[in-house]
């Protein structure tokens, strides 16, 4: 299973989303079709712009709690100081991916950014 974590800036537009979706999904060498799942932090759950770049790409949203993302934040590899004075953890995306993914979760990409939005990929090694 592919997970792609996200995190973005307030108001990020859905095509910015899917623009950092695709830039990790490139990085990692796998094609959009290889993605299961789209997750976030339960906070993001107002922002229109993620739930439209999992409709358009036909995959599900998962808002994971706050407790469930600090849980793994230790096993996170990028560290963001904004992020951390904002939501307490230290990468939305990485740790949205690996606690989506549960307690088999690898990173297969490091969080990246792209304009307002950023991405992770992780994986369980299962499939769907």
């Amino acid at each position: 299973m592919i997970i792609a974590g996200v995190g973005c800036r307030k108001g990020a537009a859905a095509a910015e989303i899917a623009a950092a979706i695709a830039a990790a999904l490139t990085e990692s060498g796998l094609g959009a079709t290889s993605l299961d799942l789209i997750a976030t932090a339960k906070a993001k759950e107002a922002e229109p712009g993620i739930a439209a770049a999992a409709a358009a790409l036909g995959v599900h949203l998962v808002l994971v709690q706050a407790a469930d993302l600090a849980a793994v934040d230790a096993r996170t590899v990028t560290h963001s100081e904004r992020v951390r004075r904002h939501m307490g953890i230290s990468s939305v995306a990485e740790a949205a991916a690996l606690a989506a993914g549960g307690p088999s979760a690898r990173l297969l990409v490091a969080r990246i950014v792209v304009g307002p939005a950023t991405c992770a990929l992780a994986t369980t090694g299962a499939k769907p």
